[in-house]
């Protein structure tokens, strides 16, 4: 990763996939251990083909989520009986403390999404959820 920092403005240029609680492989952006967010953080998911991360919530936290590529079905509830499927262009609000879990419903493409959260630092908060896995 790398960061310019600026007066009042830093540019991260995310070079580094990570991998997050979730099990899904991300590109952290801004943070506050990167450039000293104080209330959010925004990254870049990709679930890949036919993936999905571990059921989780975000402790005290909003997540808010744009869907760049793919078809994305997200369980959620507290049995995660619930569902609704995202499509590229779809923007998606989850409150806090909601269990969820997205799952790529395309076998042969990754999805790609943009996640921003009132958590600076996004993976402080993230509480794993029991699930039946995989689960599609």
């Amino acid at each position: 990763m790398k960061v310019k920092r600026g007066e009042g403005v830093s540019l991260v240029r995310a070079t580094e996939e990570s991998m997050s609680k979730q099990g899904l492989p991300y590109y952290v952006g801004v943070s506050a251990e990167n450039v000293g967010a104080a209330r959010i953080s925004l990254n870049l998911i990709v679930i890949p083909p036919g993936g999905h991360a571990e059921a989780h919530y975000h402790r005290d936290h909003e997540s808010a989520i744009y869907l760049i590529k793919g078809r994305v079905k997200t369980r959620y509830g507290k049995q995660l009986e619930k569902e609704i499927i995202s499509e590229a262009g779809d923007f998606l609000f989850i409150e806090p403390n909601v269990p969820h879990q997205p799952f790529n419903l395309d076998d042969k493409e990754t999805a790609v999404a943009v996640v921003t959260r009132s958590d600076p630092r996004e993976q402080e908060s993230v509480v794993l959820y029991p699930s039946s896995q995989g689960k599609k």
